[in-house]
């Protein structure tokens, strides 16, 4: 490593100034990125400034280290990994610097988010025309990188059409500033000599390069020709970090158009599709996106049939949008696509819904997640994900592509960009298999010589990085690939910058990110305490279905979006849900991080978990990282004396039935105890946190008082059985009564259970699965009898209905009355949903700020809930986010600063800017004691609204 000890590069990092992590955790987590390859860094920098990086840079130089930037990390080819120093830039190295409208431009730092600049335009009415679908995540200096297009180019082209002007320095350490059809702002010798490259090679330029809009492997010579200015900038735009650091970019803004019209278009299949999408072209559509009925199968597999809105026949559609500034035009536009029978589509639809316009996008938008689980139900990967052909080519491509994909015994579920001949897919390599290597060479070649042939681009705008540079001889002949290695002489002679890339490519085949075909050995023959069903009873697999699409690092989302609660508060990798993937699969792998359930970095990585579960839905290939802690927490303290909160916390609701035994007692020692730090502190308990009180009737006495009885087959007429949990039963028994009355109401009689059951969250949540179980065979027991009668279960509080409609199944899952529990259990919403004849009271005049728990969000799904409110006529407006509470988490010590901070990303402020009269809805727990304890609010839950508005209407 050149002049200087590996283990002094942090060291001298550090001591110029820079903020420096070479912790296992950190190498751990930025191991990968979106791709199949994993590189572990030696160090990861976080750079605030176009200072520090210069800096970062030059001791990474003086090192002889190599240097990789990084934005959100979502590169699906490898671009973003490397041995050396890897520079963070989207932490601090961040801001909108400058917008000017009058110009129509906009200046920013290399680690600013695509959504963050779109906000930033919008005000003026503008926005940064290149749109992918990783767009609340990725960074303008990583679409710089790889060119970017998104959904959208047919309208504002790509990412290199977008770049005015680029500030930064090239591999030597020269500094460029290069501007776009126009004198560089700074000669340097590199520049010039990049364009003297260019000079001596016109004509092979001409011929080879530049000839259809997605050509974005290799470098782009095309914009070095004299013709089109000799233009430095446009040119270092797609190479990858390859040849230079980006420090700050100028790029152009569009004018927003006022109206947009989606139409989609049913064809037999994809090739169908394919064949028809250049026809639209004539139509001049903003974005034309094509997608197989194979993805939207997962889609409905994974999250129920509402999850797809209704499409037009076809088992594959053309998503073709056309915008302006003119009302009438764009909507005679968007018939005139739909009735177009040139086309050949069996079927089609103007979708005139903006909800389901929003939805469909959605749909595209998450893709490359959603093909993470192949049709066959296998785990799919990326590699050959964006190989791009001439446009009018495309149908017979996808013909020949599926042939070739079927040949090699494996599926597929095709996507993508079809206006522009862009076809994103993942393939169900079998990566478990010990000749996975030999496999993934054999397809990716045959898939290159393919693409080859029709005249294509192995990759159409991610770049080749580490999974296709070496096939670039497929696509370029000997005397190009010899101009790709002077240029990267001229910029790069050391080659520091992101080595492996491009030119002296890396293999293929090489550092690939396996999955481990077992759990660790750190089991020590300890049997799995989870199912892991989808995954084969595999952790291991488990732990690799986060491909790294970075969807968890979405900041800034909108209310129907939970995860992930802890990055929003830290913007720590390490703290997302993919961050604590990769460190689980380190852990697995047993390389950086030592292969024991009790790794330090795996509970580093785990300790800021919510446990909310927003990843199981909002993820789009179904992480659950809720459960995966669980099952580490299970291993790593069987047997072993736990921290103090999994038995005060973890065992609250024994502790709660004892209590009940002397109640007056027990409230003056929570009272007592709330005002005493020490005694909470004791507890494991942040003292910050105030202490819920009993009440001094529970429910179950209430019920009692008020006749309610036990389940009883064939005596009961339309019954349903109310199971009251824990929290209700002991805190909060007016709810319960509340439910009993809406039940009513709507014409059931409601049953409770012959006994009191738990659900054994607390259990669940701290890992201590085997009393979970314990607990939850006791609940199955006592509830599979009214539900194998039919009898609806109704659940109050969310998370533990969610126990019931989710953990359940992964915890007992052989058990054939646990699954029949599962299937009865229904929320207040659900129920009354399908009640026929009940109508809800009328809520016209009242505004609702509605607080979704997490576990409604994910498991059950807060859509009932939000029908409900709006057919009654009330003002709903949807939180999005986690309360930060979510149980235990935010009441054990160390966990108090981060709690409050994810309550501010939505909660807070929504309930700061409410109006007086405003509900403020929520049904879980914890969300209205976070509500209570921070904001000094009270919120209420569903049922109690429609109990008083009902008693209200009578």
């Amino acid at each position: 490593m050149g002049n200087m000890l590996p283990m002094s590069l942090p060291v001298a990092l550090r001591s110029a100034g820079l903020e420096v992590r070479d912790d296992a955790t950190t190498r751990a987590a930025y191991s990968s990125d979106a791709s199949l390859y994993r590189v572990p860094p030696a160090v990861v920098v976080f750079p605030r400034s176009a200072e520090e990086l210069t800096t970062a840079y030059a001791v990474a130089r003086d090192a002889g280290a190599t240097f990789t930037t990084r934005g959100a990390g979502t590169s699906v080819a490898g671009n973003a990994v490397g041995p050396g120093v890897v520079a963070d830039l989207s932490r601090h190295f961040n801001r909108v610097l400058e917008i000017d409208a009058e110009a129509g431009t906009a200046r920013v730092e290399p680690g600013v988010v695509q959504d963050q600049l779109q906000r930033a335009a919008a005000p003026y009415g503008l926005r940064f025309g290149p749109d992918p679908s990783t767009s609340t995540r990725c960074t303008i200096g990583g679409m710089i990188g790889n060119n970017a297009c998104g959904s959208r180019s047919l309208g504002y082209g790509r990412t290199a059409d977008n770049v005015l002007a680029l500030r930064g320095f090239f591999g030597t350490t020269t500094e460029f500033a290069v501007v776009s059809e126009s004198d560089d702002a700074i000669a340097s010798a590199e520049a010039t000599a990049l364009r003297a490259l260019a000079a001596a090679c016109l004509a092979l330029i001409r011929t080879q390069f530049g000839r259809f809009g997605r050509q974005v492997s290799g470098y782009a010579m095309e914009h070095l020709l004299p013709e089109r200015g000799a233009d430095v900038a446009r040119f270092l735009v797609g190479s990858e970090g390859t040849l230079g650091v980006v420090t700050e970019a100028t790029v152009r803004l569009v004018p927003d158009p006022a109206h947009r019209r989606m139409i989609a278009l049913g064809f037999a299949d994809i090739v169908a599709a394919g064949t028809a999408a250049p026809a639209v072209l004539a139509h001049r559509p903003t974005a034309c996106e094509g997608l197989d009925a194979r993805l939207t199968d997962v889609l409905r597999d994974r999250r129920g049939a509402d999850a797809v809105p209704d499409l037009p026949r076809g088992g594959a559609w053309l998503f073709v949008e056309v915008s302006g500034d003119d009302a009438a035009e764009v909507e005679a536009r968007a018939s005139a696509v739909a009735a177009d029978s040139a086309l050949g589509a069996v079927d089609s639809r103007v979708v005139t819904s903006a909800a389901e316009t929003a939805q469909l996008w959605r749909i595209r938008a998450d893709g490359a997640g959603l093909a993470g689980r192949s049709p066959a139900g296998e785990p799919a990967w990326p590699g050959w994900e964006d190989a791009a052909v001439p446009p009018e080519r495309l149908g017979d491509y996808l013909r020949d592509f599926d042939e070739l994909v079927a040949s090699h015994g494996l599926t597929s579920a095709p996507f993508g960009h079809f206006g522009d001949g862009c076809m994103h897919v993942r393939l169900d390599l079998p990566l478990q298999r010990p000749d996975a290597g030999t496999v993934l060479r054999s397809f990716m070649t045959d898939a290159a010589e393919l693409v080859g042939r029709y005249g294509g681009s192995l990759s159409g705008e991610h770049g080749d990085g580490r999974a296709r540079s070496e096939l670039l001889p497929h696509m370029y002949d000997a005397e190009s690939l010899a101009l790709f290695a002077a240029v990267k002489r001229v910029c790069d002679p050391e080659n520091l910058l992101n080595p492996g890339v491009l030119v002296d490519p890396a293999p293929i085949d090489a550092d690939l990110r396996f999955p481990a075909p077992a759990a660790p050995a750190s089991t020590r023959g300890r049997q799995l305490a989870l199912a892991w069903a989808s995954d084969g009873g595999d952790l291991s697999q488990a732990v690799h279905r986060c491909t790294g699409v970075g969807k968890c690092r979405a900041v800034g989302t909108g209310p129907d979006a939970v995860m992930c609660p802890s990055y929003q508060a830290t913007r720590e990798e390490k703290d997302s849900t993919r961050g604590r993937s990769r460190v689980l699969q380190e852990m697995i792998n047993g390389t950086v991080v030592q292969p024991d359930w009790r790794a330090p970095e795996v509970h580093e990585a785990l300790d800021l978990c919510l446990s909310c579960k927003g990843c199981l839905s909002d993820c789009p290939t179904g992480v659950d990282m809720a459960s995966l802690k669980s099952e580490v927490l299970q291993q790593a303290y069987a047997g072993r004396r736990r921290p103090v909160s999994h038995y005060t916390l973890g065992r609250l609701p024994q502790w709660l039935r004892l209590a009940r035994r002397t109640p007056r007692v027990s409230r003056l020692a929570m009272r007592f105890g709330d005002r005493v730090g020490l005694a909470k502190r004791m507890a494991g308990v942040d003292p910050r946190r105030s202490i819920p009180v009993i009440g001094p009737v529970s429910f179950a006495e209430w019920a009692t008082e008020h006749g309610l009885r036990p389940y009883l087959p064939g005596v009961t007429d339309n019954p349903a059985l109310l199971w009251v949990d824990t929290f209700t039963d002991q805190f909060t028994p007016e709810i319960g009564a509340a439910m009993v009355t809406v039940l009513r109401d709507a014409g059931y009689q409601p049953v409770l259970p012959p006994r009191s059951v738990c659900c054994g969250l607390t259990l669940i949540s701290t890992g201590q699965l085997d009393a979970a179980k314990a607990t939850l065979r006791a609940l199955v027991s006592t509830l599979a009898p009214a539900a194998n009668d039919g009898v609806p279960i109704v659940g109050v509080e969310p998370s533990c209905t969610a126990v019931l409609r989710h953990d359940l199944r992964e915890l007992l899952p052989a058990d054939a009355g646990a699954r029949a529990v599962a299937d009865a259990t229904a929320t207040l919403a659900e129920l009354l949903s399908r009640t026929k004849g009940w109508q809800p009271p009328d809520l016209s005049r009242t505004r609702v700020i509605a607080q979704p728990h997490c576990h409604h969000h994910a498991v059950m799904n807060w859509a009932a809930d939000e029908q409900l409110l709006r057919a009654a006529g009330a003002d709903v407006t949807r939180v999005g986010g986690c309360c930060g509470l979510a149980g235990n988490f935010g009441v054990e010590q160390g966990h108090y600063e981060v709690s409050v901070a994810v309550a501010e990303t939505h909660l807070l402020p929504a309930v700061r800017a409410a109006q007086a009269g405003d509900v403020i809805l929520a049904d879980g727990f914890s969300c209205r004691t976070q509500l209570h304890d921070l904001a000094g609010a009270d919120g209420i839950h569903l049922a109690q609204l429609l109990a008083r508005s009902a008693d209200n209407a009578r």
